[in-house]
């Protein structure tokens, strides 16, 4: 037991400070997680930020209380339920829109919410025995590191905190800047004089060098060199292929290859190519990831049968070690299966009552299967590396074979599957956020009880802005297209990624960059580069403490909310004849209009960027990182 575990029974935890800014931080996080989500199919963890932002907004007013430590933890376990909601949204929603069934923001906010309480309650019998009786055997990387920077942050005046504020105006301003007042080209390009179609490009995104440096190296490098494969390689073939024809080349029925551009070339056929890889690398990790997800359901198990998660809720239990009542284990999940079968219309495709029951079921046993699996499994290898996209795919796989097996095989039956795939998605991602979280309580001694309830209510209120966001920019900015791709270019995605595999890479790293275009992957790599520079000075890997780290969330953070305010004005303004006037005068957000074109447009662009990564790379070398402690190495061994 750790030695802030021996405070008194009354503290200062559960305040209302504390829980309105969990709210007000997990919004803002959750709908900047959405919006980053679905632009490069990445979410990134919130707990350190929200802690920083929590201890600094605490800063500003005085107060006589002698710590706040226990306070930020509770924020922070309230403000990053949205990222685990955001996860499972953004992954499975858009798919509806693809196939005709648009859903209404109650539907999707419940759905959010349910997969959240689903999460949360089956959960917190696992907290004896994978907490504290399994304390040495799972370190909870994410948790442990949180539990080190809210200590640091709290205890002195540590200035690292300063950082995440000036990534959300760097952030904020450059997309300002750029999506809304439009200076200059949000995307540079140059073409290749040697390879036909061939064209590099970099998109100006401060999110996405974000993104770069906080994966890393390596995994940029992964991904990048996919897309690299895409542009310089499939494109070029198939210019090269399409000169010669005098037909246009299935899917596409109309255009010529010869006169496409490259990303139209990308558009008819490369992204088909990359959709193969992921499902190729999809299912590998499916069948890799089912060793250990069995190996840790068994573990859980064992422990269940040891007495390892007997609940003690009574007056004799110390306050570190209570949990919500027992109650609550029993009560949450029966409602939330009872909820799918009950409304009509929440599992899409309109399906009666029977179909409904069914459908719960297997929300109910893969749901709680995984939430096993998923709490064990982050206490290892972190919440980034948890395999939620693998157990997703298991479940529809499931629930596909038994609707197959009753006859329900209509389109509205495929739109119901993916709804529970929806809820189980975000119960396995939600399990390991509260392990993490649970994990940080556990090391500076705060009450489980109280993290648990805040959990619930940090859903509560995330799932609506979460689903709002995700409607919101489906609705401006489409999820893409309806139609079926080329199967043929579907398998030749599924060889590379195969490949890939068989050399030893990331197959889903490899993948994703096939499918995504050059100039998202560009800026990730540069950000990876920095994080390289940053690690090779300090002789060793950064870990999440560092200040690059905070700013690099609060780029991320700043980019989303104003592309999100964006899309809101844009949407407000078809209502408004004189606001949508107004706008196109200023050329509010228009895509293609920019005041500055050619070769200042370049430069400018070029120095924007490495500006981003000179300002990462000053926050990460500022020596405000607290360095050097057993808790910090343990959790950057741990990763």
């Amino acid at each position: 037991m750790p030695a802030s575990s021996r405070n008194p029974e009354s503290v200062i935890e559960f305040t209302t400070r504390a829980v309105v800014a969990g709210i007000v931080f997990g919004i803002a996080f959750g709908a900047a997680n959405a919006y980053l989500g679905l632009r490069v199919g990445l979410t990134v963890s919130t707990s350190i930020p929200i802690a920083v932002l929590t201890v600094a907004s605490f800063k500003l007013f005085r107060s006589k209380r002698d710590s706040v430590l226990l306070e930020a933890n509770l924020s922070q376990t309230i403000g990053s339920a949205s990222s685990s909601l955001a996860t499972g949204t953004i992954f499975t929603i858009p798919a509806l829109f693809l196939w005709g069934f648009a859903p209404p923001l109650w539907q999707v906010a419940i759905l959010a919410l349910l997969g959240g309480l689903l999460g949360i309650a089956a959960m917190i019998p696992l907290r004896r025995l994978l907490i504290v009786k399994s304390a040495d055997e799972l370190p909870y990387p994410e948790g442990t590191a949180c539990a080190e920077v809210l200590r640091a942050t709290t205890d002195a005046a540590a200035g690292g905190g300063r950082w995440i504020f000036i990534g959300l105006a760097v952030g904020a301003f450059v997309k300002l800047a750029l999506g809304a007042f439009v200076l200059l080209p949000s995307g540079l390009e140059w073409a290749l004089p040697v390879l036909p179609k061939a064209v590099l490009a970099l998109e100006i995104a401060p999110a996405l060098l974000a993104v770069g440096y906080i994966l890393g190296y390596r995994q940029s490098a992964i991904m990048v060199s996919g897309s690299l494969i895409s542009a310089m390689v499939l494109t070029p073939i198939i210019a090269l292929v399409g000169a010669k024809l005098g037909a246009p080349l299935f899917p596409e029925t109309k255009a010529m290859i010869i006169d496409m551009t490259a990303s139209q070339i990308w558009s008819r056929y490369v992204r088909y190519i990359g959709a193969g890889a992921v499902a190729a690398a999809g299912i590998v990790a499916v069948a890799r990831s089912l060793p250990t997800m069995w190996t840790s359901f068994a573990a859980v198990l064992r422990g269940l049968r040891g007495g390892g998660t007997q609940m003690a809720d009574g007056e004799t239990t110390p306050r570190t070690d209570r949990d919500l009542p027992s109650w609550v284990v029993l009560v949450v999940p029966a409602l939330v299966i009872i909820t799918l079968v009950a409304v009509p219309g929440l599992l899409a495709g309109n399906m009666n009552v029977s179909q409904r029951l069914v459908a719960a079921i297997g929300v109910a046993i893969f749901g709680v299967a995984f939430v096993v699996v998923s709490s064990r499994i982050v206490g290892l290898i972190g919440v980034s590396s948890n395999p939620t996209s693998a157990m997703t795919l298991v479940t529809l796989l499931g629930v596909s074979v038994i609707f197959v097996f009753l006859g329900w095989t209509d389109p509205s039956a495929r739109a119901a599957i993916l709804t529970v795939g929806t809820v189980v998605c975000i119960a396995a991602s939600k399990a390991g956020d509260i392990s993490q979280d649970l994990k940080t309580g556990f090391l500076l001694g705060a009450t489980p009880a109280r993290q648990q309830l805040g959990q619930f209510i940090g859903a509560a209120f995330a799932c609506w802005a979460i689903a709002a966001t995700v409607l919101l920019l489906g609705r401006e900015f489409t999820f893409g297209s309806p139609e079926l791709p080329a199967w043929g270019l579907v398998g030749i995605g599924s060889a590379l990624s195969i490949s890939a595999l068989i050399a030893g890479l990331p197959g889903l790293a490899f993948a994703v960059g096939i499918y995504l275009p050059l100039g998202s992957l560009t800026p990730i790599f540069l950000g990876g580069i920095v994080r390289r520079m940053v690690d090779s000075r300090r002789g060793a890997k950064a870990s999440d403490s560092d200040p690059g780290v905070l700013a690099a969330s609060g780029m991320i953070a700043g980019e989303g909310l104003v592309g999100v305010l964006i899309a809101l004005i844009v949407a407000v303004s078809r209502n408004s004849p004189s606001m949508s006037s107004a706008l196109s005068s200023m050329h509010f957000g228009a895509k293609d209009f920019t005041w500055l074109k050619g070769a200042p447009a370049i430069g400018g662009g070029i120095i924007i960027v490495l500006a981003i990564c000179a300002l990462l790379y000053v926050a990460a070398t500022s020596g405000d990182a607290p360095e050097g402690t057993d808790a910090e190495r343990a959790s950057v061994e741990a990763k």
